[in-house]
């Protein structure tokens, strides 16, 4: 696997070369990677190769990357859609056979993860085995509303029962209320909860400013969290262009960007992508992948 240092020297180069070219402006949020020349410093990563081979690519987008190059001629391997999204089934009357069936689909379609309840973690855990699909829960959910201690059990209990990633939602009261502290302290018990695995924090900003969004993304940042995401999708409104473009500027390349909340079909996850989005969370996500219309509605 790629190191975490040679991502930041090639980071670091290219963010100098667009911006002294003046391709990118300091706060674009978007990294290309690229390779001017094969010939380099033993130990350093050459991107001209490493991003034609899709686990090259995908490490780069996990990493928050959102655009890539090579040289003129030289060809760049397409991120695979399946690859961004975490398919979710998040409603109370779900059943057992469906739940076997979100995990069917995730297996054919390669998806990034299933999302559930906690309740079905261990099914899909069971399910989903050596597939190379995760299986990502959800954490006080969906009002952010529970103590920190709480959150923090819940996301001890989910791993222990098979969950990868846990998507926790922050606690928009002390958000808008303006006590930080509160907001950047439960964050980071769930992350200390969580250890390696990653960590998804929904804003819900439907109920938030655009102030508030930023400090609150900011506040996930300081916190530790592995990505910010916009809603849980029972809450109003839902993931908009515009705030995937300001979350990824204020999160910069590092994090990733989560666009959940109506994107249900393959036009609107391209531009969430093109955007700065690094996942996406959608129940439609066959028919993204597809080109299909999506039948149903929400979670």
């Amino acid at each position: 696997m790629i190191s975490e240092e040679a991502i930041e020297r090639i980071a670091a180069a290219v963010i100098r070369e667009l911006e002294q070219t003046g391709q990118i402006p300091p706060d674009a949020g978007a990294v290309s990677v690229a390779c001017s020349a094969h010939d380099r410093e033993e130990g350093e990563i050459c991107c001209a190769c490493w991003v034609q081979n899709p686990e090259g690519v995908q490490e780069f987008i996990d990493m928050g990357a959102t655009r890539f190059g090579t040289r003129l001629g030289e060809p760049v391997t397409a991120p695979n859609l399946a690859g961004y999204i975490d398919h979710t089934l998040l409603k109370p009357q779900t059943t057992r056979a469906e739940i076997e069936q979100l995990c069917k689909e995730a297996r054919e379609y390669h998806f990034a993860s299933v999302c559930v309840n906690p309740f079905w973690v261990p099914l899909c855990a069971q399910l989903l085995k050596g597939s190379g699909v995760k299986v990502c829960t959800v954490i006080g959910f969906p009002l952010g509303a529970t103590s920190t201690a709480a959150k923090a059990a819940e996301t001890r209990d989910a791993i222990a029962n098979g969950a990868e990633e846990v998507d926790m939602v922050i606690n928009v009261g002390a958000l808008k209320a303006g006590d930080h502290d509160t907001v950047r302290r439960d964050v980071a018990e769930v992350k200390k909860a969580a250890g390696s695995r990653t960590l998804k924090v929904i804003l819900e900003t439907g109920l938030l400013t655009d102030e508030e969004k930023m400090i609150a993304c900011q506040l996930c940042k300081e916190a530790g969290a592995d990505f910010v995401k916009t809603s849980t999708g029972f809450g109003p409104g839902g993931a908009t262009l515009a705030d995937i473009a300001m979350m990824r500027r204020v999160v910069g390349p590092g994090m990733g960007v989560k666009a959940s909340g109506g994107v249900r079909d393959t036009k609107t996850a391209k531009q969430m992508i093109e955007m700065g989005a690094t996942r996406i969370g959608a129940s439609a996500g066959i028919a993204i992948v597809k080109g299909d219309a999506p039948s149903g509605s929400g979670y």
